[in-house]
């Protein structure tokens, strides 16, 4: 586990695949909001010890839908990105702590529009917005509890 991060942040349960490989990611409910982190390693790094656009535009695809479907409180299922860009407005250094926060701008019936900011120790980096599939639930149960537990 990664040192130093940031008091009511936990690790995220994700066992699985490219995104187990991205983290680790920590996740902090704050009854309104689902922030999400990490604290760039080297591996999350480019050759200039900053991180990696790919590493940033994963965290972003995993911010936003995820962070939208807590704050709207509706039942959803997984949401493929049809649409997602990212403005980077600064390095985020080996060290530092990535925080992003994301909120919904719009919900139809089969799609979600978000959009999003991260900062590096304090200081805007990254600013995005996407367009998400909402497929319906696949009784694989995705709530808050089992997104934290077996995770600490």
């Amino acid at each position: 586990m990664s040192a130093d991060i940031p008091a009511g942040f936990r690790p995220l349960n994700f066992n699985m695949g490219f995104v187990e490989r991205c983290g680790p990611l920590y996740g902090k409910w704050d009854e309104a909001n689902l922030l999400l982190g990490f604290r760039v390693e080297m591996r999350h790094c480019n050759p200039g010890q900053v991180v990696h656009g790919g590493m940033m535009a994963t965290f972003a695809d995993m911010l936003l839908p995820m962070a939208s479907r807590f704050q709207s409180r509706q039942d959803m299922g997984f949401m493929p990105t049809i649409q997602l860009t990212c403005d980077y407005l600064a390095p985020a250094k080996l060290g530092s702590w990535v925080e992003g926060r994301a909120e919904v701008v719009k919900i139809t019936k089969n799609l979600l529009f978000s959009q999003g900011t991260a900062t590096s120790d304090g200081a805007p980096c990254l600013r995005t917005n996407g367009i998400f599939r909402i497929m319906p639930p696949s009784g694989m149960a995705f709530s808050l509890e089992n997104l934290f537990s077996s995770a600490e």
